[in-house]
């Protein structure tokens, strides 16, 4: 895993930063912590692709792209892009496999 890249989650509008706690309601009726599952449902498995940032425990109410809760990301993408170049190669197909 990188090691040099800071993940964050956070609301990219209002920046409250999810507190492990279940906000996140989805139409089934399941309420979790939609960061534990990448947004999506544990019950139905819809993948939300929007996600609402709760107010109730201090967040601005405003919807976004569940990805742009991420921040940190490109950093972290470029780390194990890194690593998997300089990683030792293994062959694993026969001389007649391509």
């Amino acid at each position: 895993m990188p090691t040099n890249s800071t993940l964050e989650i956070y609301c990219p509008r209002c920046r409250w930063a999810p507190d492990g706690g279940a906000h996140w309601q989805c139409d089934c009726g399941c309420i979790w912590n939609t960061f534990d599952t990448a947004a999506v449902c544990p019950q139905c498995r819809y993948r939300h692709s929007h996600t609402q940032c709760p107010t109730f425990p201090g967040g601005c109410g405003a919807s976004s792209p569940h990805i742009d809760w991420y921040h940190g990301l490109d950093e972290t993408v470029a780390e194990l892009v890194e690593q998997a170049h300089t990683a030792p190669v293994s062959v694993c197909c026969t001389s007649n496999e391509s």
